[in-house]
């Protein structure tokens, strides 16, 4: 079984780095002409799909937008996580989940167990009670050939303060809360040969050197980028963002694309792979 480092490798290499998220925000479903509702939100995720399939290799489902229907989202949720690893798109759930113990275990267990109804090929997690709280799903993820994406630098202002504070103890003492969950996710990927299978997540609207991340902390991590496109980050942009682990980004836009509604997201979507492709390599 190829882990999912091995996995997000092949893709980068076949489809690139660019990433659909597939949000459906209320404004965007009424904009393609779809009720604001569970069925909605089904219809307007199985279509994402379609845009997808074939120009890039890795899709996000923002599980909140499917959420907030109850369990009528979940199931459209499901639909849609379905549809989009059948069409062999990578896809990686944003939940954003986390806990201690028993609880973020059975987090992990609803998103990354084969066969599971939300089964995904990865998932996000918040470490807010400390990395090693996620050694269950680390091991689920490890055992399953799945993939985690902890946060780490995230793109809303809000966050800046706790991630940029400077710890005063343990192992990662004067090193900030970011850089010591970056420190962290790369001992996990410290036996991968290529592309670890744990990842973090750093805004493409921060500068990582900000949040004293350095480069050769991410040698082979993979990284999931939000902010490119509606928050103001450029895909041409990507190699100076992120210098010599460019590689192991993921790209993200969802809303700039989707914006071009359901007869132009998929040519938007094909000149965006062909932008990044030009700009920053596959």
């Amino acid at each position: 079984m190829l882990s999912f480092g091995e996995r997000l490798d092949a893709v980068f290499t076949a489809k690139g780095r660019l990433c659909l998220g597939i949000d459906p925000h209320a404004y965007l479903l009424d904009a393609w002409g779809l009720p604001d509702s569970a069925d909605g939100a089904r219809e307007f995720g199985l279509r994402c799909v379609d845009v997808a399939a074939g120009v890039v290799g890795i899709v996000k489902p923002q599980v909140a937008f499917f959420e907030r229907f109850g369990s009528a989202g979940f199931v459209a949720l499901e639909a849609v996580l379905a549809a989009a690893r059948g069409a062999e798109l990578l896809v990686i759930a944003d939940a954003k989940r986390g806990d201690v113990g028993s609880t973020v275990a059975a987090y992990g267990a609803a998103w990354l167990t084969p066969g599971s109804p939300l089964e995904a090929d990865a998932m996000t997690l918040s470490a807010y009670q400390g990395v090693g709280s996620l050694a269950d799903v680390v091991d689920l993820a490890h055992t399953g050939g799945k993939g985690l994406f902890v946060l780490a630098a995230t793109s809303n202002p809000e966050s800046v303060d706790t991630q940029t504070a400077v710890l005063d103890r343990g192992e990662h003492h004067g090193r900030t809360v970011a850089a010591g969950i970056v420190d962290e996710v790369q001992s996990l990927n410290s036996s991968a040969q290529g592309l670890g299978s744990i990842g973090v997540v750093i805004g493409a609207t921060v500068r990582s050197a900000d949040y004293g991340i350095e480069a050769s902390s991410l040698s082979n991590t993979p990284v999931l980028a939000p902010g490119f496109g509606e928050q103001g980050a450029l895909l041409t942009d990507l190699p100076a963002l992120f210098g010599s682990v460019s590689g192991n980004v993921i790209a993200n836009l969802g809303r700039s694309v989707l914006r071009a509604g359901p007869d132009g997201a998929r040519a938007e979507l094909v000149g965006q792979a062909e932008v990044l492709i030009a700009g920053a390599g596959r």
